[in-house]
């Protein structure tokens, strides 16, 4: 017996695929809902750049008919407009390309319809995944700001307009939104899901990222886009080596932020893990620097094009970045990536006696500035040691607004980090 029309939307993504896989309910129904919250919700909160009701229907009565292809089989998934959808316009956030039809679906979206999941349209993104926000409003707080820059895709979310969303992280692009609109969000290692076919693309920087409301729908769509299974989380938490760092940055850190840290450290200590302390050794002063002379550069070689054809109706950030890349010679660009290179080597060892590290997703509850560049001062450094990293939306700030932890593994290790942030959120949730 189906389930009545009303409340799908509200399912995660893995109890939604539970009940159509057993025929309580079925795609199309899913997708109505889905639909639904979008048109009583989106006006008010702009977290899509496009969406067809039609098309969606049309992929979910067809998914309804056939064998099932994956554990989220049937499952509607928003995907940030950075990435290119054969069957729908990419704009990559910029009016360089409204309108613009791709031939062909970047890797992750085919990955995606050839599980059987359904493209439900295309998340509002910033300009080029810049990070200057575009109006997206936060679904907590219409006058706090959502994030940037996959805040459709985070918005989308949290709002129950979809149970899983893709986005990207150049800085601080996933886990940061995640935070701010209190969901589970995955950022994976650098060459973790494919980016093959992602225009514009930085490679020391651009990684792909996931969204949902509970973290094992994550870690079954990690698993389905990747063609390997999930790895368990532990039963407990004991004998887990948990190194806090507060990072070079800790200064930066609001009063959440600081009580959020402790608290979740003193949660998990009392939980069994085997809590310590992490410093980051001298090796990483500069590694701010570094990671923006990478950006500056990587940023204005992916945007050539548009930086030379249609430079006025670029934002300011993506024009000032050509001048700052301008002042950046062969050899401070090389000097740079040595620099991150040796970072690396100097996290690995930390690793050695850790098996994931604790430390802020954010600086703070979500921002009131709505137009403003956002801080992602607890993300950069992160990204650009490539590793995985997951926000757990575990608390609350002042205002109300959640606040998030971070929990970040090894390079290539995004299974296995993936299984630990699910026994640590348990505990902390």
């Amino acid at each position: 017996m189906q389930s009545r029309p009303g409340g799908l939307n509200l399912l995660s993504a893995t109890q939604a695929a539970e009940k159509i896989a057993s025929g309580e309910t079925t795609s199309l129904a899913l997708v109505e809902d889905c639909l639904a919250r979008i048109a009583a919700r989106e006006p008010d909160i702009g977290a899509w750049a496009f969406v067809d009701p039609e098309l969606a229907r049309r992929q979910a009565r067809a998914r309804d008919q056939e064998p099932r292809r994956s554990a989220f089989h049937g499952l509607p998934i928003g995907i940030k407009d950075i990435f290119d959808t054969f069957d729908m316009p990419t704009a990559y956030g910029s009016s360089i390309y409204k309108g613009y039809r791709p031939a062909i679906d970047t890797a992750i979206v085919a990955l995606l319809r050839r599980a059987g999941l359904i493209i439900l349209g295309k998340c509002a993104t910033t300009e080029f995944a810049s990070p200057v926000p575009i109006g997206v409003k936060n679904p907590h707080d219409f006058g706090r700001s959502p994030g940037v820059s996959s805040s459709g895709s985070a918005a989308a979310v949290a709002d129950y307009m979809v149970p899983l969303s893709v986005g990207s992280q150049t800085g601080g692009s996933t886990i940061l939104p995640a935070a701010f609109c209190g969901v589970f969000g995955f950022k994976a290692s650098l060459t973790g899901i494919d980016r093959g076919g992602v225009r514009h693309l930085r490679p020391g920087l651009d990684t792909m990222g996931l969204f949902a409301r509970e973290l094992r729908d994550l870690a079954t769509l990690q698993a389905i886009v990747t063609g390997v299974r999930p790895i368990a989380p532990p039963a407990g938490l004991k004998g887990v080596r948990v190194g806090v760092c507060r990072t070079l940055n800790w200064h930066q850190a609001l009063p959440e932020t600081v009580d959020a840290l402790e608290r979740a450290a003193n949660r998990l200590s009392s939980s069994g893990a085997s809590v310590h302390d992490v410093n980051m050794p001298d090796v990483f002063v500069g590694i701010e620097d570094s990671f923006r002379i990478i950006s500056s550069v990587e940023g204005v070689r992916a945007l050539a094009a548009e930086l030379r054809d249609h430079f006025d109706q670029l934002n300011h950030w993506v024009q000032a970045g050509q001048n700052t890349a301008s002042q950046i010679d062969q050899p401070k660009f090389d000097a740079a990536e040595l620099h991150v290179i040796a970072c690396m080597h100097a996290i690995a060892e930390i690793f050695s006696s850790c098996d994931v590290i604790l430390t802020p997703s954010t600086c703070g509850e979500a921002t009131t500035d709505l137009t403003g560049i956002s801080n992602s001062a607890f993300n950069r450094t992160w990204t650009v040691l490539q590793g995985p990293c997951v926000n757990i939306p575990a608390y609350r700030g002042p205002a109300g607004m959640p606040v998030g932890v971070q929990i970040v593994g090894p390079v290539g290790s995004d299974r296995r980090t993936l299984a630990f942030a699910q026994a640590i959120a348990a505990a902390l949730m």
